[in-house]
């Protein structure tokens, strides 16, 4: 099946001065250093994977910030899965990113208003100073937990780099999240602050968030939590005084006027201590909290932004997320990097994306980080971004967080600039680094990730451990070498018991990722095909639900979204492949388009790609972090009962599919439009 994966892997792009990256100066500077004859990113990307003092060679290009030299580079962990990096090193992550002190524009802090604020490096610092004075009067020690309920703003930026400044590990949610949600994440790792947001907008509407505040403080203020700190008002930037008690609730401002004026100082740590709590993105039960080193992320992401991005002084960095994502502290590292980062809090379709477009334009950007399901947006409403605006400052299209399929990145390379880099990487919150990226000094085919992360010893595994990539045929993304970047632990996991069941279960000793994956063998790009736990199985034949989207791209103007998935319930001999379609506004779901999609997908794919049924579904369910619930919908129509987390931003969603479980029924009721195809 290697013929179907890459029929339509075409070249669209091609560097046009790969000697001037900093990843090919890193290649020079090790062939220098090693006295080694390292040729191409092929020969650096395999010395990175079979000799650790790549990662001192890495320390030292990076130039990171410590007081004490670390005295090994590796040794035995805790844990025989997780070593212990650079030992005896002291740091601190937050000294990395505020490493500059002068008065070029560090953050652009922008919001769906039109409102839009600059702050240097020194101002930068100078908040920063504020905030870790006043954390540390009112008893933040070294490796209690600061929280926040935040949009992506300059007051998220702050807080964060004081807390950790400080020796505080920091942890947050997007404001969208229900209060479950977040009590299901806080209750976990008992913050001793929370900063919250207190009025809100989004799309247009203004949202008063101090009752889900206030329903967190009271629930919190028995676990530990000593100050709920609020910000002024998103929207008019006021102070908003209350209705409701909110429990050991502060004003921002007074908050800091608890400050004694302290200079600001940076705690000195070992690499390994923990910086960042994130989540796992689970659709049912608790979130798994994951605990990653300050280190650990430093080096991976400042690795990524500085090698795969090219990203340097000078540059704009704007990638749109909010602050439950991985993407948010990947995005806080443009920082390292001398760049000036953008922050936006609110709806790129506000007032609408064209104005959204022209402000990526407008404010400069040289490295776009976005999605596919917005380049998918855009696309379906028609809109070609370069009659827009000029995008003069554009180098760097940087698409994650789902499969950026081959139509799409036909579509986006033509859409903006045709010498623009587009890049899709995949990698996970479990790491809080890519596995596989983009790489400046090769060329680009439409549908493939160029290459693997330097240092990530990134394989395709059979069922039976077996690396299968040379053959073509997809597999289980697996890396078979530890990096720095993997976490310190879960929360509450002492023994490790579930850190272990998570990622190494399948292969013993081996971290397995649960993405399917696909290398061309000859190009050696790769392609993710989707969740290997919602890996298509119909008559034993294995397909990701990506190759049935990157079909539905071609029928972007009708179909605003899709969802497709297996279906096997306990009375079912064989899996079956239901895909729903979810219609845009004024488009009509009919017996006819079935059968073009039906033709379209055998056509690309083949008649085993082909779905058993093809229903109109008028919600798909997301996760708060925008991506798509597979395995849920999955487990609903195959006769599980799911009660679904905060993580889904829209869980009613989910009782759409029930009736789905008696298949035959629905089928019947369609009235012709979704009948079973005929293979």
């Amino acid at each position: 099946m290697t013929e179907n994966h890459f029929a339509h892997s075409r070249l669209i792009w091609r560097p046009a001065n790969p000697n001037a990256t900093r990843v090919d100066a890193l290649r020079r500077t090790i062939n220098w250093k090693h006295g080694l004859h390292l040729k191409d990113f092929h020969d650096l990307h395999k010395y990175s994977v079979e000799d650790y003092t790549f990662w001192q060679d890495l320390w030292e290009f990076l130039g990171i910030i410590y007081s004490v030299p670390p005295q090994k580079i590796v040794v035995e962990g805790r844990m025989k899965e997780v070593p212990t990096w650079f030992p005896g090193a002291r740091l601190n992550y937050a000294e990395n990113l505020l490493y500059r002190n002068d008065d070029a524009i560090a953050v652009t802090c922008s919001r769906e208003t039109g409102s839009v604020a600059h702050y240097t490096f020194r101002q930068l610092r100078d908040m920063v100073k504020d905030v870790a004075t006043a954390l540390k009067v009112n008893g933040l020690e070294v490796g209690d937990r600061v929280a926040a309920i935040a949009t992506n703003s300059i007051h998220a930026v702050v807080v964060c780099l004081a807390a950790i400044s400080a020796g505080g590990v920091y942890s947050s949610t997007a404001t969208d999240m229900g209060t479950q949600g977040i009590l299901d994440r806080y209750r976990q790792i008992q913050p001793k602050f929370v900063f919250a947001e207190t009025e809100v907008c989004y799309a247009g509407k203004t949202i008063d968030l101090l009752p889900k505040v206030a329903e967190v403080a009271r629930d919190l203020a028995s676990k530990g939590l000593k100050h709920v700190i609020l910000f002024p008002s998103a929207k008019t930037e006021k102070e908003v005084h209350p209705a409701i008690e909110v429990p050991r609730g502060i004003m921002l401002s007074k908050f800091l006027a608890s400050g004694d004026g302290r200079e600001l100082t940076f705690e000195q740590l070992p690499f390994n201590h923990p910086v960042y709590i994130l989540y796992s993105s689970g659709t049912s039960g608790a979130p798994k909290c994951m605990i990653h080193a300050a280190g650990g992320v430093l080096m991976q992401t400042k690795k990524e932004l500085a090698l795969a991005y090219d990203l340097n002084v000078g540059d704009t960095y704007f990638q749109y997320t909010t602050t439950a994502w991985m993407m948010w502290p990947f995005m806080l590292t443009g920082l390292a990097c001398g760049a000036r980062i953008i922050t936006y809090d609110g709806s790129p379709f506000y007032p609408d994306v064209r104005t959204f477009l022209k402000f990526v334009s407008d404010q400069c950007v040289t490295v776009f980080g976005t999605s596919p399901r917005f380049l998918t947006e855009v696309q379906g409403n028609g809109i070609k971004p370069s009659e827009l605006a000029p995008f003069e400052s554009l180098r760097i299209i940087m698409s994650t967080g789902a499969v950026l399929t081959t139509p799409m990145f036909e579509w986006t390379q033509q859409a903006f600039r045709p010498d623009v880099h587009l890049v899709s990487g995949s990698g996970g919150t479990d790491i809080c680094a890519p596995f596989v990226t983009g790489v400046p000094t090769l060329p680009v085919y439409a549908g493939e990730i160029q290459g693997k992360s330097l240092g990530m010893k990134v394989e395709v595994f059979d069922p039976t451990g077996q690396n299968i990539e040379h053959t073509g045929q997809p597999g289980e993304l697996v890396c078979t070498r530890p990096h720095p970047s993997l976490p310190v632990g879960f929360w509450g996991d002492v023994d490790g018991t579930k850190f272990r069941s998570s990622y190494y279960e399948m292969y013993p000793g081996i971290w397995r990722q649960g993405d399917f994956i696909v290398v061309n063998p000859k190009t050696k790009g790769l392609m993710i095909l989707g969740r290997s736990d919602g890996v298509l199985n119909p008559s034993g034949v294995r397909f990701g639900s990506g190759e049935i989207y990157s079909v539905m791209e071609k029928f972007s103007s009708i179909l605003d979204d899709s969802l497709c998935v297996g279906q096997r319930r306990p009375h079912d001999n064989d899996e079956r492949v239901l895909l729903f379609l979810k219609m845009r506004p004024g488009q009509k779901f009919t017996a006819d388009l079935c059968q073009q999609i039906r033709g379209a997908i055998r056509s690309a794919l083949s008649a085993r790609h082909v779905p058993s049924y093809i229903f109109e579904i008028s919600d798909i369910p997301y996760t708060v972090n925008g991506k798509k619930i597979e395995i849920a919908v999955k487990q609903i129509v195959s006769g599980v009962d799911v009660k679904p987390s905060g993580t889904v931003a829209n869980p009613e969603s989910l009782e759409l599919y029930y009736k789905y479980r008696d298949v035959e029924a629905m089928a019947a009721s369609e009235q012709g439009t979704a009948l079973k195809a005929k293979l």
